[in-house]
């Protein structure tokens, strides 16, 4: 299978007698969303199909319309889309406005309706790599914008045991920060006495927390240019942590190389990408996902 990437321009060109789905982004020619729906459609006997749509920022709008015209039943947004969709959405469900982003989009009566699946993805993610619940964890996020702003919203939820927040400016940690406890006021979690803290990516201070950190995240794009260094060097990486990379190309990334090169249990955002998936695929269809050919289907391309 070789699935198709359109231009605005070439999405006339889709096929006819299908439903339509597909994933939204600039750049996107490297998704491999279309190698966990398409096969999945396939399986459970759904005629439809997926493709990459490559959309400029500002082709977004018309490009709303035209996926309606075409008879679109859904779509995913990847960057820079998922937050520039939220105001041409005409409900959002509750993850999409705590994340004030949307990954998923389905709709339902000529509306678009925004959903967020990287948290909950994320959550089964980490369980299924290392066999542990986020709730149970003390968590650093680097990286506090798109992803990171989502896993570190998702792990107050989860009442995680301590959350620490990275960022090369500070000052957009502790909005972060801020808001966090104000959702958490807002009763969307028990634990208000959450220790949250934001240091900026300096190599003394990120030191000093790690030595009461049990998972660290990389949400940011570091990891993408093999020629750039560790945003962590190997030395402050220890055997009792836990590392996770929401990057999957490539595989493994610097990051996760000096982290193992440390001691610590890794693993890459390829499971987080099959399960906020997985997510997507059942809020189109209100069927279940068969996740391990989707995930055989994945593993295939890599």
């Amino acid at each position: 299978m070789n699935p198709l990437t359109y231009s605005l321009d070439q999405l006339d060109q889709l096929p006819h007698g299908k439903a339509h789905y597909g994933v939204i982004g600039d750049p996107i020619a490297h998704s491999l969303s279309p190698f966990i729906h398409n096969p999945a459609f396939e399986e459970l006997g759904i005629k439809a199909d997926y493709s990459r749509i490559h959309l400029k920022p500002e082709e977004l709008p018309l490009a709303v319309e035209k996926l309606l015209e075409l008879g679109f039943l859904g779509w995913n947004c990847t960057v820079p889309h998922k937050e520039l969709i939220v105001p041409l959405c005409h409900q959002l469900d509750e993850s999409a406005q705590h994340f004030k982003a949307a990954n998923t989009i389905r709709v339902e009566g000529g509306k678009r309706i925004g959903y967020n699946t990287d948290g909950l993805g994320w959550l089964r993610a980490i369980r299924e790599e290392f066999q542990i619940d986020v709730s149970e964890l003390r968590v650093m996020i680097l990286g506090t914008g798109g992803a990171g702003r989502a896993l570190a919203i998702q792990s107050a939820f989860e009442n995680c045991e301590r959350l620490v927040l990275v960022n090369r400016s500070v000052e957009k940690a502790l909005t972060l920060e801020k808001e966090i406890h104000q959702l958490l006021k807002q009763g969307h979690a028990w634990k208000e006495t959450l220790s949250v803290t934001s240091i900026p990516l300096e190599l003394s201070l990120l030191k000093k927390e790690l030595q009461n950190i049990d998972l660290i995240v990389n949400c940011t794009s570091a990891g993408l240019n093999p020629d750039l260094p560790s945003l962590i060097p190997k030395e402050l990486f220890h055997d009792n942590l836990l590392v996770y990379d929401t990057i999957y190309k490539p595989s493994p990334t610097q990051f996760l190389l000096e982290a193992q090169k440390g001691g610590a249990k890794t693993a890459n955002g390829l499971s987080m990408l099959l399960h906020q998936g997985a997510l997507a695929f059942e809020i189109w269809t209100g069927r279940t996902a068969p996740i391990e050919l989707m995930r055989k289907s994945l593993l295939q391309q890599i």
